[in-house]
Parts: structure tokens; sequence; C-alpha cells
């Protein structure tokens, strides 16, 4: 008996249309007292109205399987992209019918109505697309599908529900990772803001002789085998391989900020896992050190089949109550268990002068033994405060206040660069590619 309801009677939905013609009938009836000349007028008009409601009901609820619906999702989300997930439909319907679909996505992505329509013909398939933009990592759950479905009279809609729910892990940005991958199999990182860094010397390993294309370096033209040949042939050099190249991930409270919806952890985060995969393609050894109070993870670097993911999965479970970062610890960590010298690259942010002054002594220590580079973010709100005009007395003292902040983070690159540290000062949104640029810089230059 509760199927039978739930199926038949709470499944139903009364339309606009239908109280729409409850309310003709109603002032039908009410003008009959003053129109007498109305006659049956009033009641062959709730005759039909009701005539009308039980054709559209039987249609919508004649048959018990008459549609089909199912939501396809990724096996996993990537943090910060647009994710693709589409909804499949099939009508059973030997007649046209009108769709409103209510997907229960995650709570995380904050939307309460979210609301398709759609309009299938006769037993017709159809998938919609639809993405969402997940800006933390973790488990979402997606809830159920409802499809609210109207017949061609428009009077009532039948609910049809679909699912038991699903859960979705998001991932670190692997979307933006097998997008630099592709373009760098296909030699096309120009497209996206890679430079062509122009190599200051060889290595000494001669590897091969090949034919010339666009782009090899002229000064290595073999003029010898282009004689023979007829055709310009260029000496290869082997570029130096297996260097270890360790991401530090610094998970204090300075990394909470958000920009775009993303802390600034996520972005050293994402940042990480692409750098880590141009580090493999280019033959290097790739490691990962995530800290704060502590010491949260450490991956020693290897250039393994399986490296890839262990990354992946190490940058998942990364969960932090953004504490004071505890420096001491990670030299320490550095010092006794890389003992081989490595690119060093460090996400963190300092805000001011003092800050970076705390923690200076253990810097300068880890750039003695490797090669150490810190990454730190350009606060663009302040940037965007400083362009705006001031009119107002509290106006030009908050651009003063900004302007302070910017300046001293110049004083931050002079003061590692005094000290013989690699800074890199970048925007949120710059800061894979500009990363990553960095590192085929150091590598062109054979300074790692």
């Amino acid at each position: 008996m509760k199927a039978f309801i739930r199926t038949y009677i709470g499944a139903l939905y009364l339309k606009t249309r239908f109280f729409a013609g409850i309310s003709i009938v109603s002032i039908l009836f009410i003008l009959q007292f003053f129109l007498p000349w109305l006659g049956v007028l009033p009641a062959l008009a709730a005759i039909l109205l009701v005539a009308l409601f039980l054709l559209d009901y039987f249609l919508l609820f004649g048959r018990k399987e008459a549609f089909e619906a199912a939501r396809k999702t990724p096996e996993r989300l990537s943090n910060g992209d647009e994710n693709e997930l589409f909804i499949r439909l099939k009508s059973g319907y030997s007649f046209p019918v009108y769709l409103e679909i209510v997907d229960e996505i995650p709570f995380q992505f904050q939307e309460r109505n979210l609301l398709f329509q759609a309009y299938l013909q006769p037993r017709e398939e159809r998938s919609l697309r639809y993405t969402l933009r997940p800006v933390k990592r973790g488990e979402y759950d997606f809830g159920l599908l409802n499809v609210y479905v109207s017949g061609p009279i428009g009077f009532v809609q039948r609910r049809f529900r679909f699912g038991r729910g699903t859960m979705v892990p998001v991932y670190p940005s692997f979307l933006q990772m097998r997008r630099f991958q592709l373009l760098a199999i296909g030699n096309r990182l120009s497209e996206i803001g890679i430079k062509k860094i122009r190599r200051i010397g060889h290595s000494m390993e001669f590897e091969q002789i090949k034919d010339y294309v666009q782009g090899d370096d002229v000064r290595t033209l073999n003029w010898k085998a282009t004689a023979r040949r007829s055709q310009l042939m260029v000496n290869s050099f082997t570029e130096e391989k297996s260097q270890q190249v360790y991401c530090v991930i610094d998970k204090s409270r300075g990394m909470k900020m958000p920009f775009n919806g993303l802390s600034l952890m996520d972005y050293a985060i994402n940042a990480s896992l692409v750098l880590s995969n141009v580090a493999l393609l280019k033959q290097d050894k790739a490691g990962m050190i995530t800290f704060a109070e502590d010491i949260s993870a450490f991956l020693p670097a290897s250039r393994q089949a399986t490296q890839m993911q262990r990354i992946l999965d190490l940058l998942y479970r990364q969960k932090t109550r953004y504490l004071e970062a505890d420096y001491e610890k990670l030299y320490s960590l550095v010092r006794n268990r890389i003992t081989q010298r490595s690119l060093v690259v460090l996400f963190t942010n300092f805000e001011s002068l003092t800050a970076l002054h705390r923690q200076l002594v253990y810097l300068r220590r880890m750039a003695r033994h490797h090669l150490l580079m810190v990454v730190f973010f350009e606060n663009t709100e302040l940037r965007d405060r400083m362009k705006q005009p001031a009119e107002t007395l509290e106006e030009v003292y908050v651009q003063t206040i900004a302007a302070k902040f910017a300046y001293e983070k110049k004083l931050i690159v002079r003061e590692l660069q005094q000290h013989g540290i690699l800074s890199l000062f970048t925007a949120p949104e710059n800061l894979t590619i500009n990363t990553v640029n960095k590192y085929l810089e150091l590598k062109a230059r054979q300074t790692i």
C-alpha cells in the first residue's frame, strides 16, 4: 500500500496551468449568480477540467517504467577546474514530454537551485552536459536525480527519482597536469605561456646526429654531415637526467588566504603536481614534502612508473589546521634525508620582512647544500586596490597601506637574492606556468 501511494500519489505534482483552470471555473460559477444566461457553461467547464486532469494523469502514470535517467560522473573530479558531468535521459512515452531536472549536487558547491529543462520527442534519448568547479579537495556526495515529467496537457507532473547517491573524490588538478603533458608531447607548451629557453651550453654527452627541424639551435649544425647528406644535420646532446626535484609545500596559516575560491595551499598543490609531472617527463626524479607545525609527508624522489600516482595520492590526502610552520624541522629533514644535491622548490607565503627574517637562518642553511627556490605569492587584491583612483582621505590611507605591503614583498625578493636564494614572486593564477618556466630555465642553464 505504501509503495502504491508513493508511486501514484506521492509522485504527483500539480502545475500552474491546472490552478489557472480552477480559477477560471471558479470565476464562471461566481459570474453565474449575476449572469443567469451563462446557464450550464460553468458546469461544463468544470467537467472539462476534471476530464483533462484525469486524461493527463493516466497518460503520465499509465506506465510504471515510462522514463529512465542516469547521472554520469567521472571517477574523480579535478580541483579548481571545470569538470564535465552528463545526465542521460530516455523517454518511454508515445507523446512529447517536457522535463524539469533537479540534480542534488554536493553541498560544497553551494548551488541550491540547479535546474535543467528539456523537451523530448516520443521515445527520444538525449544527454545533457554541465560543468562543476570544486575548490576544495575531499569527498563529494551526489544525491538523487529528480526528473519532473509533464505531458502535452500540462496539468500535472510526475516525479521520477534515480540513483542512490554517489561519492566522488576531488583530487588535485590532474586535468591541468594532463593539459601540460599533452602540450609537452606535442611541443606546443608555448601556447599556454611556457617560454622557450635557450641553452647556455651542452652537457658533454653526445647522443646522435639528426635531421634539422625548426627550433633547433643553428650553432649545433654539423657541416660535414650536412655536406654528405645534402640536407641540414645537427648534433644532438643528451640533457642531464636523474636530477632530484623536491616540491615542498608549506601548510601553515600563511597559506590559508583564498583567491578565486582556492586557497594558496591548493594553488601550491596543483602547481606541485604539474611540476612533478614535467620533471618526470624530463627524466628527472620527483619528490614531495609537506609540513606545517610538523612534517606531514615525505616522499623520496624517484622516477619509477608509479611515482606520479604516489604523488597524486599524497597530495589528495593533505589536511591542515593552518598553524605556525616549523622551519627547523623542515631543515632537519632536508639535511638528513636528502643526501644528493637537489632542486628544492618551497611554496610558502611571507607577508612581511619580519616573517622572512624568522625563518631566514633555516633557508640559508638549506641553500648551502641544495638549490633552493622560494615561491611566494603576490596579493592581487592589493595590486587592484593600488590601481583604483583615491578620492577621499580614507581611500588615500588604504592605498598607502597597500603600497607599503606591496613594497615589502619586493624587499623580500631582494633579501633572498642577497643570500643566494632563488625566488619566484607570482600571482596565484600564474603560479603553475611561472614555476614550470623557472624549472626549465634552471635545467637549461645546468644550475641544478
